[in-house]
């Protein structure tokens, strides 16, 4: 149980539990033209597993677009970052585009201090990832030899 910083024990009170909400990881597949995988709840060490498995099935399954619906997370830090960025570099090995989605204000700011925000193609909406133009280099190339 944690109690409220500085809060005095009242009637009904004592009880009181500040819980964080769990991650909630689905995903949804837009036939042809993208995976999207939508992130709810925050994401602690405990997640990092079903986070990276989830992110790596849907690199796996090669669609021209992985969108990361971010409007759902209320915290993200290292391990989500890194769970991301990771399945960035996945993503562009597989010819795979990857695109972030309606981040909230904390996670734009991380984003942005790490630098991460000149890696991702970061949109919006979903709407407004699924219908940007492709990104040119990321497109699948055959090797010239």
């Amino acid at each position: 149980m944690h109690r409220l910083p500085g809060s005095a024990r009242h009637e009904g009170l004592d009880d009181l539990q500040v819980t964080t909400p769990r991650l909630r990881i689905t995903t949804t597949t837009v036939s042809g033209t993208a995976v999207i995988v939508h992130l709810d709840g925050e994401v602690d060490q405990d997640d990092r597993g079903a986070l990276e498995g989830v992110l790596t099935k849907a690199v796996a399954d090669r669609p021209p677009r992985l969108i990361v619906d971010l409007t759902g997370l209320i915290f993200c830090y290292s391990v989500c970052l890194n769970a991301l960025l990771t399945a960035r570099q996945d993503a562009q090995a597989a010819g795979v585009e990857m695109l972030l989605a309606a981040p909230g204000p904390q996670t734009l700011r991380l984003l942005e201090i790490t630098g991460a925000d000149e890696v991702f193609p970061i949109h919006a909406s979903v709407r407004a990832a699924l219908t940007a133009a492709a990104r040119p280099h990321l497109r699948r190339r055959t090797p010239h030899w």
